[in-house]
This record gives structure tokens, sequence and C-alpha cells, in this order.
């Protein structure tokens, strides 16, 4: 017996089959190191038209979770695929470097009250290089996820010029007169004992206090008065007290309580009611009396009268614990969802109150000190904390006579988004950047209306939120960031004349030492002998300043990023965050947004829909995955995953991802092996002698291309995956690659058989490993360096692939019906093979029954039917010929088609396996069939193939 293998183009590629990305990948980085592969995108990109992606920086604290991972490759996709694009498509990353958590860390590392014990200068500098080591730290994981971009020279926010240029920045927002200071209640974490900002809240669930407590009338006859015209139906002489009862979850705060609110419109009952200390009579909003009974656990009261909130402006109430009387006031803010209609107002402990205070002249008072303690003075309370205070406040009302009800109560409560602990509303002075004096609000309204916004609803979510925020608290206390860098006059607390000239000069400085140079710096230098007249500001600003002012920072310090950029990419809780103090900023210098479009991801959970909780043990770490699965199985996740909404990941997930990797990894391999040998320079077979199946794939192919850059250029990139996976496995594996498998194999090496199914493999290699580039960077870079061909150091140094003009021409060949035929085929050979009646597909022969219109279409395939069935023999009848065993297909051209597939009786050829009647007839190859005879010998003819 002859051994034929030898004779067969079998495949051949260095391009593994098992991918090893966990072990290949980390070599591939240090490549793009070596031969700078961004340096050379960058050369290669200049002068072409610019796309500008901001990188909203992370945080500089802590390793990469797979919410970073999420973020980075989607950022990197985008890149890439502008890159590709024919863009000139710059990444600058960037970290936020200032802030409490860094603070928070280092005390940690440096042991206990570190802040006090060592000088502002060595915190500082403490402070400075934990966040360096956490750049460092971060920046590797971000490589190792394949991203490009200029990580040597990234942008960090403590830099000297960027903390200078934020200075400048904030110097013309002062002149367009949107920053003040002002007295106000803002949120106060008494951890960080600083105020904190909208975005640096959260609301998580809490279980509070809540109490009912009576505010007795002052002058029962003057309320009667107002309530009643004439003295009948007045409370019943038995009536010990009148009182408007207040309900609140915040007992802490009474001992600020300067009024009662009640709304001018709704009605409000007087009511007499016995609670357990004789008869008494409430005054209550005649929709809640209900609801307030029920909690009271009282009875059916006896409704002495009603009468309208705006009658009772100015009553006198008395305070339920302190000797001072405080008056009724009327609010638009007070409401009907909970309590008794009546509404306790602190003026220094939340904004509605605080409003309300300065429109009614109350004191503006905040009896709580920066670490939550009651500050000396307070009566009853001093030196206690707010907290361990409700207890006492509580038992003191009882004592009082006051309360009426207490009970715990959950609801959701402001929480520091670092500590995850409580916060409170507490009324310092504080520096604002004002949302209406200067019409910001307004501006930035207008100003979103201009943006794209992707998923179109983030421009109403965001539009919401600037229009409820109030204004922006700009100032922290602390000492680790950009420093508020004013001087106050002692007298008239007015800012110096000259700031915008002294902030230039403190720029200059800070461009040199750092934000050290302020803090360091004697007035007398500045001001002359102006010092004595004015204080120096200590206040630090919000570390969203420091990322908000990117737009300006990074246009005036990197040549790369302009004003305004093309997009802004971040997960969806930036519209209270990053986009929105970006936004604000951008308007207050320039009345403008300062990106053109942003576009949102949702969070990860597991795939239970949970968020990522360590407890719950479904956290899935980037790092553990890169070092198991690879880098572009996540990357593959990412984009196979709707970021649009929330993303689900989880072992198992990122292990049929893997899967599906595995799947495209194998037809990239299987072009390759079968383009071994091939020479584009020599053996490419022109677009228009391809064979009609070859046009078809190469057509497939730039149709799918244009579908392809369509949806990178909409960011829609699971459609992507979708279309480029199914492009794989149905139109390449489960058609054409089955197809040609034959002639690769078995046709003479150049015969134009061959070649042509090489050239239109040559170019949906070349496409393809493009589309998977921005996506899959490594498997699509190992790709480039098997394929034949010259080519540069990089896929990413080149564009989208031009097809040859006329590789979309199919020719006559109808392909969608061959391959709507060739399934009904493949479905009655997998019957007969389950019923053991063949065994493979080539062990068959088919006899299609089709009428005149569908024959025709068949009978163009002339013999070259049989390799498209991929069956020993087939052919085609009239429908009127069918035998009744033939079996009726059911969706082909309306049932027009028959189909009888019966066992082959002629010998196998030992070299392509078809089942033929001429197999031995040569007696000097007697195991093989004439085809194969000619193939061997060298004599046969290049075939036609369809």
């Amino acid at each position: 017996m002859v051994d034929y293998k030898e004779t067969l183009n079998l495949p051949k590629t260095d391009f593994p089959m098992r991918a090893n990305l966990a072990k290949r990948e980390p070599g591939m980085v240090e490549e793009w190191d070596a031969k700078d592969v961004y340096g050379q995108i960058r050369k290669a990109a200049a002068g072409r038209p610019r796309f500008e992606l901001a990188d909203g920086p992370p945080y500089a604290n802590g390793a990469i979770h797979i919410g970073h991972a999420v973020n980075k490759v989607l950022k990197d996709v985008v890149v890439k695929s502008r890159t590709l694009d024919g863009y000139d498509a710059p990444y600058v990353p960037g970290w936020d470097c200032h802030g409490l958590p860094i603070e928070h860390q280092v005390e940690k590392q440096q042991g206990g009250h570190a802040r006090e014990r060592l000088s502002p200068r060595l915190f500082r500098k403490a402070c400075r290089e934990f966040a360096l080591e956490q750049v460092d730290q971060q920046r590797q994981d971000f490589i190792r996820l394949g991203v490009l971009g200029d990580w040597k020279n990234p942008y960090l926010t403590l830099a000297p010029r960027y903390e200078a240029e934020q200075l400048r920045a904030f110097a013309r927002i002062i002149e367009n007169g949107h920053v003040y200071k002002g007295y106000k209640p803002v949120h106060w974490c008494l951890d960080c004992q600083s105020a904190l900002a909208e975005a640096e809240v959260e609301y998580e669930d809490k279980t509070s206090p809540a109490i009912d407590v009576r505010f007795p009338i002052a002058d029962p006859e003057d309320f009667l008065k107002r309530c009643f015209a004439s003295d009948s139906g007045r409370p019943a002489g038995q009536a010990k007290q009148i009182a408007i009862p207040i309900w609140t979850t915040t007992p802490w705060t009474l001992p600020a309580n300067q009024a009662v609110a009640l709304h001018p419109d709704f009605e409000y009952s007087l009511i007499e009611q016995d609670l357990g200390q004789g008869v008494e009579c409430l005054l209550i909003a005649t929709e809640l009396l209900e609801s307030v009974l029920s909690r009271y656990g009282a009875g059916k009261p006896r409704v002495v009268g009603t009468c309208r909130g705006a009658a009772l402006k100015g009553l006198m109430l008395g305070h339920p614990f302190y000797a001072r009387q405080v008056p009724v006031i009327l609010g638009d803010y007070v409401t009907l969802e909970a309590g008794t209609g009546a509404v306790h107002t602190a003026p220094g402990h939340g904004h509605e109150d605080f409003t309300a205070g300065v429109e009614n002249d109350l004191p503006l008072e905040n009896p709580v000190g920066p670490d939550g303690l009651f500050v000396a003075g307070t009566e009853l309370f001093a030196g206690q904390h707010v907290y361990k205070a409700n207890n006492q406040i509580i038992a003191v009302l009882k004592e009082r006579g006051a309360l009426i009800k207490s009970e715990p109560f959950d609801h959701s409560y402001p929480h520091c988004w670092r500590h995850r602990t409580p916060v409170i509303f507490r009324a310092t002075p504080q520096w604002f950047i004002s949302m209406d004096k200067h019409s910001l609000r307004k501006t930035a309204l207008k100003a979103i209306e201009d943006v794209h916004w992707m998923p179109d609803w983030g421009q109403e979510r965001i539009a919401g939120m600037v229009e409820n925020r109030p204004d922006w608290c700009i100032s922290r206390q602390r000492v680790w960031g950009v420093p508020i860098a004013l001087f106050l006059h002692h007298e008239t607390g007015d800012l110096h004349p000259r700031t915008s000239e002294l902030l230039e000069a403190v720029a200059k400085l800070v461009e040199k030492d750092g934000i050290d140079a302020w803090f360091d710096l004697e007035p007398e230098s500045l001001l002359g002998d102006e010092a004595g007249d004015y204080e120096k500001v200590t206040d630090i600003t919000d570390v969203w300043m420091d990322s908000g002012l990117f737009h300006h920072c990074i246009s005036t310090v990197r040549d790369e990023v302009s004003y305004p950029v093309d997009l802004y990419l971040e997960g969806s809780d930036q519209h209270r965050g990053w986009f929105q103090s970006s936004l604000l900023t951008s308007v207050a210098m320039h009345r403008r947004a300062p990106y053109k479009s942003v576009l949102t991801h949702g969070f990860t959970v597991d795939e239970h829909g949970r968020k990522m909780s360590k407890s719950l043990g479904n956290v899935v770490a980037p790092q553990k995955v890169f070092s198991t699965l690879g880098a572009d199985v996540v990357r593959l996740w990412v984009a196979a995953t709707d970021y649009r909404a929330e993303m689900s990941v989880s072992d198992e997930i990122l292990k049929r991802t893997a899967d599906s990797y595995r799947r495209m990894r194998n037809t990239a391999r299987f072009l390759l092996g079968n383009l071994h040998g091939f020479d584009p320079a020599s053996h490419q077979v022109a677009a228009g002698d391809l064979l009609a199946l070859d046009r078809w794939a190469a057509g497939r192919a730039l149709s799918l291309q244009e579908e392809v850059v369509e949806a990178y250029r909409d960011y829609e990139f699971h459609l992507i995956y979708q279309k480029v996976h199914n492009f794989c496995i149905v139109d390449m594996g489960g058609f054409y690659l089955d197809i040609i498998k034959d002639r690769l194999y078995t046709m003479q090496a150049d015969s134009l058989a061959r070649r042509s199914a090489q050239t239109a493999m040559f170019h949906i290699c070349e496409a393809m490993v493009r589309w998977l580039a921005p996506i899959l960077s490594f498997t699509a870079e190992e790709i480039w360096a098997s394929m034949p061909g010259e080519r540069g150091d990089s896929v990413f140094l080149s564009q989208w692939y031009e097809f040859p003009p006329e590789a979309g021409v199919t020719g006559a060949i109808p392909w969608d019906t061959v391959i709507r035929v060739r399934d009904e085929v493949a479905r009655e050979l997998e019957r007969l093979r389950d019923a053991d009646q063949i065994g493979s597909a080539l062990a068959a022969e088919v006899e299609l029954y089709c009428v005149p219109g569908l024959k025709e279409k068949l009978d163009r395939l002339d013999d070259e039917l049989r390799f498209v069935l991929i069956t020993s023999d087939a052919r085609v009848h009239d429908i009127a010929e069918a035998p009744g065993d033939a079996v009726a297909a059911s969706d082909v051209e309306g049932n027009s088609l028959s189909i009888l597939v019966s066992p082959s009786k002629h010998a196998k050829c030992a070299r392509c396996w078809h089942r033929r009647e001429d197999v031995g007839a040569n007696p000097d190859h007697p195991e093989i069939c004439a085809r194969c005879v000619e193939n061997v010998s060298g004599d046969g003819e290049r075939r036609r193939f369809a």
C-alpha cells in the first residue's frame, strides 16, 4: 500500500491551537514596549484627522478591580478601532492623586493620628509617595490588560504643573463670578471631619430612631382665634394643652430647632385625643390623620375644627426641652408623604431648613462641632456625640412629657462613599460655586443639549441632577490637595482685589515646587505691607475639582489632547461625578461642555445580578483571570456584554467566554495553516478570476467588514462579537472552510482551485485580524505575526483592510439558496447517520428533486454540487421524478425540494476519502480515484470550481 499522506497539502502553522494566553501575553507586552508600538502608532498617525478620548482618572488607591478593567478595555477598544479607522487617536492615561482616601491610608501606614503627629509638609510627602506607589501598581495591571497608551508619561493630578493649571482655571472661574464663600449646611463626614460634595455621598439603608414630639402652643387663645371665627366648637374645657406634633428621624437635631414649618395650603385638623396624659388637642394635617393616629395606637378622635396652614404663620410654640419659643413658618417643601404635616426646622442642619431660616430671619446656629460632638454651651448635651445623644434626647423628651412615640425606622440615608458611614448636615463656612448667580445652571442645561449622550437616557439623567443640585461646595478641611489659594480681608471677608494676579503668582510657585509652595508661603512675599490685613485660606479644593478641571489642565500641559474632546467614557455613576464636575467647571470657564459625546457603561454584577462583595464571595479579580484564562478573555467578555446595562460576570461566564474565544481562534488557525507557503505577491489570484465560492467568501467578509466598522463607530461592541463569532462558526466553519478542505488538501499545490481558495482566505485573514485587534489585541498580534506577506511590527500600525474592487461580486451562483439546500441535506444525512444507515457524509450519495427554477440554479454547480454538499455524489432531477421515499425539504423555495440519500456502493479513495466508481481504475494507483491520480501525477488540469 502507498502512503498518500505526503502527497496532500496539509495545514502547517506556528500559530498554536492552544492559546496559553496567561503565559504568552506578558511576553507580548514586553515586545510592545521594546518596539515602542505606541510611539510607532503616533508617528504613523501623524497628520490624520484627530479623535480624542479623555481618560477619566481612576483614583490612585488600591489594586484595580473588575470595574476598572471594564472601563479601561472599553476605552482601549475605542482608541484602537479609531486608529484602524484612519484617525490619530492618542491615549493619555491619568490618575486622581489627592483626597481623603490617600490621607486615610497614610494614617494607617504611619500609625494612629499621623496627621497630628507629622508636620503638614511631611504628611503631604507621605501622601505623594503613597499615591505614586499606587499609580505604579495600577499601571502595570492596565498594561497587562493589553491597553496601549502613553504609560511612561501619564498625567497625574499631583504633578506640579497640573496643580498650577488648576489654580489658573480656578482664577478664571472666580473672574467669571461663580465662586463665593458662604455659611450653609453641607454634607459632613464625621470620620473625614470635612465637608463632602454631592458626588461623595451615597445613599444606603439605615435604621434611625423615629420620634413624634409635641411642640406646645405658647398662646392657646391666639391659636384658637386664628382657627375659629367664634367660640362655638372650641376645644372642651378639659383639654389640658394644645400642641403641634412633628415627626423626625434625627432626634439629635432638636437642640438646633428654631421653627416648625406648615404648608400654607394644606388643611390641618385640630383633634381631641387621650394619648396617656389626659385629653389633649393636637394639630395634624387632615390627610395624615389616619396614618398618624394608627402610629400612635390611638382610637378615633373628635375633630374640633380645621384650618389652613397659612392662618398660623407666626404662631409661637414652646421648644420641647429648651426655655425658648419658636415660630410657625410656612414652606412649600412640607409634604404629605410621611410625618404629621408639620416639619421640625433646624437651619443649621439642612438645605431647605437653612433656606427657610434665611427667609424667616431665624437663627442659623449649628451646635455641632466638626468631630460630631455638641459644642460647649449646648445645654444638656455639650460634649456628647450626636448619635450617642439620640437616646438621651429621647429620654429628656419623655421626662418633659414632649415625647408621643419612639420607634426604629428603616430608611435610605446619605453615607460617605469612602467610609460607608452616615453623614450629617452641618452648617459651616465653606467655599461654593454658585449654580444660579451668573446663570451657571441655565447655561449648563443648555450645554447638555448640545452633547451626544449614549445611551440617550444619560441626557435626561444629568439634566435632572444639574437642575436640582444645590450650590457646589468645593472646599475641604484637609491637607492633601490643591489649595484654595486666596487671601481674605480680616474685617470685611472680601477677596483681595488683585486675586487673579495673586493666583497667577501662586501658580508659578506651585509649578516649580508643588502645592507645598502655597502652604509654606509667607503672605508678606506676595502682599507686602498689606499682609497684616489679610488671612491666608488654608482649605483645599474638593478632589472633584482636580478631575473636573481635566479639560483645562490636560489641554494646556499636553499637545495630544485639545478642548473640547470627542468623547468621555465612564461608568453611569459619573453623571453625578466626573461628567458633572467637568461640565460645570467647563461651563463656568467657557460656557460650553468639555466633551462632544458621552458614553456610559453599567456596573459589574454576578450571574445572579448581585453586586460584587467579598462577603458574598462573588468578587472576580482581573489579576486572577490574567493569570489563568488570559487578558484577551477579559477583553472578549467586556466586548461581548452589552455594557449599557449591568454587566454580569462570574467564573462560569468567563469560562463560556473562553470557549467562544477558542472557536474564533480555531478559525484563525485554519486560515493560517492553509496559507502556509502562500506568497501574496506571486500566488494571489486576481479578484475577477477567483472561483465563485471564493468570490462569495471574500464578498461575505467585505460585507461583514462594513457592518463591523459601523458597529465600532457606533460603540456597539457586543454586535461585533456576535457578528464575527457567527462568521467564524457559521459562514466559515459551518460552510466555506468545510467545503474547501478537499480543494486545499487534495488539489495540486499550485492549481487555480487551491490558489483561489488561498487568496480568498488571505483576504479574509487580513480583514479579520483587524476586526479582532481592538478587542482580542494579543491574539490579533499573534495572528498578524503568523500571516504571509510583508507587514509592519503591529496590526495597530495598519488600517481597515482594503478588499480588491471585485471581491464582492459573487457571480451567477445563488449562494443563499445553495446554503439552504445544503442545510436541508445535512439534516437528512444526520438523520441517517443516527440510524446507522451511513457513516460519514462522504459515504453517501444524494439525489435532489426540484421544481424547474431551483433545478436550474443547482445545475449551475454541475459536478461541484457534491463538493458543496460534502458527499461522494450528488445529482439533480425534476421534482416529478421524485420517488415515494424521497423526503420533502421544509424550507427551500416553497417546499420545492425533495431529498433522497443512499449509501454509496463504490470503494473509498484512500487519498480524498470520496467513494467513486473510478477508484482502482488506474493499475499504478489501485487505491485512489481518477481525480487523485491526476493530482498525484501532476497531469491533472487545474479544474474549474463553481
